[in-house]
């Protein structure tokens, strides 16, 4: 390839960092003499994903898999030439798993699936035993050693929608649990956990006996957002038993913005292949960023030294290029 390790690097960084899609990257790169087109761009960023960026990106779904909490979420996307045999137009969809700061260096990683069934979200974690913070969507549910906690902004929406006098008291009742949240943010898991037993958790009950001693009934949104809340009471009161859960899913889908921005710009993959390099590629660029990387330099580097070391032998050698590693906090920090 006429690639170089910077070269590669910018592609990567203005796809994944400036959201710019590669056919508009073509007649930047024409400014500076090299005559390309979006389908070589393509082919060099599938490339560089697979062969350097893909053992990383293993390295830190290992790690991710032995932690306790995870955030989850997913968003559509589209791949025009699918293996299942589907339209183009059919959805695809893009998962993101994101780690809690509590227990360690924050790893954000995208899957990229066909399919928002429950079998794409056991086969990634496989292994994993915990609590996944999530929203209602079905899927999530029944997986062997997982716990789940649902989203309290999403049943805020819920009573919002609502628009009336007790719906309006449905979003009270949540805007208290969040007023104590703000208070108990920067406390250890342990003490915030005390003080959610002490303060939230009357509260969260004073809440579900309204909803279940009310006369909601019906298709009106008022009983939506009651049967939404009472069908999901055990997730719901997952966060006052264990000071590491959040009280929502907002850090998952604040996670998944990027690739909702990126998909705005890109519109679609034109294969999975594509759509798996754009996952990998998402998960390096998100977790450099919540660790205060510089992506640019973090790629340069990783495909400058990768190729010269024995990571296939030796895994363990990756450890020293993972984003909070000293090595890439030494070279590859963010200029304040």
């Amino acid at each position: 390839s006429l690639a170089g390790a910077s070269v590669l690097a910018k592609v990567l960084h203005d796809k994944f960092i400036q959201y710019v899609p590669l056919y508009r990257q073509v007649n930047e790169w024409m400014r500076y003499g090299l005559e390309t087109n979006d389908k070589n761009l393509s082919n060099w960023v599938i490339r560089a994903a697979h062969d350097w960026l893909m053992p990383v990106y293993d390295r830190m779904k290992a790690l991710m898999m032995s932690k306790s909490v995870l955030h989850v979420d997913e968003t559509y996307a589209k791949v025009i030439h699918r293996s299942d045999g589907k339209s183009g137009q059919t959805n695809a969809y893009n998962w993101v798993y994101r780690t809690v700061p509590s227990q360690g260096p924050v790893m954000i990683l995208f899957q990229s699936a066909l399919s928002r069934g429950r079998s794409v979200l056991e086969s990634f974690t496989k292994g994993f035993k915990g609590t996944m913070i999530c929203d209602g969507y079905s899927a999530y549910g029944h997986l062997p050693h997982v716990q789940f906690a649902n989203c309290w902004a999403h049943v805020r929406r819920y009573w919002l929608k609502a628009e009336s006098k007790n719906g309006q008291k449905g979003v009270d009742f949540c805007d208290q649990l969040y007023r104590l949240e703000r208070k108990f943010k920067h406390l250890p898991p342990g003490k915030r956990r005390k003080q959610r037993q002490k303060h939230s958790k009357p509260i969260v009950e004073a809440f579900f006996q309204w909803i279940d001693t009310s006369p909601f009934f019906g298709k009106s949104a008022l009983a939506k957002a009651a049967d939404y809340t009472l069908s999901r009471t055990e997730g719901l009161r997952a966060f006052l038993s264990d000071g590491r859960i959040e009280i929502d899913n907002n850090p998952a889908e604040n996670a998944i913005r990027p690739n909702v921005i990126g998909r705005k710009n890109w519109l679609f993959s034109v294969s999975e292949a594509g759509a798996r390099a754009n996952a990998i590629c998402l998960s390096l660029a998100e977790t450099a960023k919540s660790n205060d990387i510089d992506f640019y330099e973090y790629v340069k580097k990783l495909l400058t030294d990768l190729p010269t070391l024995d990571i296939h032998r030796k895994p363990e050698i990756l450890d020293q290029y993972l984003p909070w590693s000293k090595n890439i906090q030494a070279t590859c920090a963010k200029l304040e």
